[in-house]
């Protein structure tokens, strides 16, 4: 069965309250379903933008107008959704210079999908501290279109491994560089080299590969 088409759309409003009602009751009595929703910039004062998702809708052109003709709504234009344009998303968390590693190795693979129709885009960000890197961990879990997770570093256990084993349970996919801790332990695979790290996750994610986690979980190379 075919997936449904998703719909973009970025909406300019006033930057008032009832805004968000009134445009998700609008799209409800249209029989779809909102996805996703960001808030967006606010660009001048007292204006803001949304983008949304939207799957179901039965008139594309008839929903936009009546979203237009809303109380505090400027304008509605049809965009490419985020899954369209940046795909699905590599996470890279940990130590700065492991990190930059992964970050090489994902992003050179990832180039190698991309170009052949893939999406697929590499978010890292830096961090120490058990706290620090157990709350980023949880964080994964909410991010639109994370798929899987690379955690770079020296030494990682206690809270962090009970983040990585929820966030697996919540189907994203965890790969951690060979470390002292208990994280290993917790992860999908552990890939002694960073650079190869980035890689596999890449592979693990990516449509046009034919590499399954199945196949390697548990493992340590």
């Amino acid at each position: 069965m075919a997936e449904p088409e998703v719909l973009g759309l970025l909406v300019a409003a006033r930057d008032e309250p009832g805004v968000l009602y009134r445009l998700s009751e609008t799209i409800f009595r249209h029989g779809a379903n909102i996805t996703y929703v960001a808030g967006g910039a606010h660009r001048e004062a007292g204006h803001a933008e949304l983008q949304l998702e939207v799957v179901g809708a039965p008139d594309t052109a008839r929903l936009v107008s009546d979203l237009e003709g809303l109380q505090g709504i400027t304008k509605v234009s049809l965009v490419p959704t985020f899954e369209r344009i940046y795909g699905k998303r590599v996470i890279v968390i940990g130590g700065g210079a492991q990190v930059g590693m992964v970050a090489q190795g994902a992003i050179s693979e990832a180039d190698r999908h991309n170009i052949r129709g893939e999406r697929i885009s590499v978010d890292t960000i830096p961090l120490v501290g058990e706290d620090q890197l157990a709350a980023a961990v949880r964080a994964v879990a909410r991010l639109h279109r994370a798929r899987a997770l690379v955690l770079a570093g020296a030494l990682m256990g206690g809270d962090i491994s009970t983040a990585v084993r929820e966030i697996r349970e919540a189907g994203i996919l965890v790969l951690c560089t060979n470390m002292a801790g208990s994280v290993p332990d917790a992860a999908d695979l552990v890939v002694s080299d960073p650079v190869e790290a980035g890689v596999m996750a890449v592979m693990l994610i990516a449509d046009t590969a034919s590499f399954s986690i199945e196949h390697v979980r548990g493992r340590r190379f």
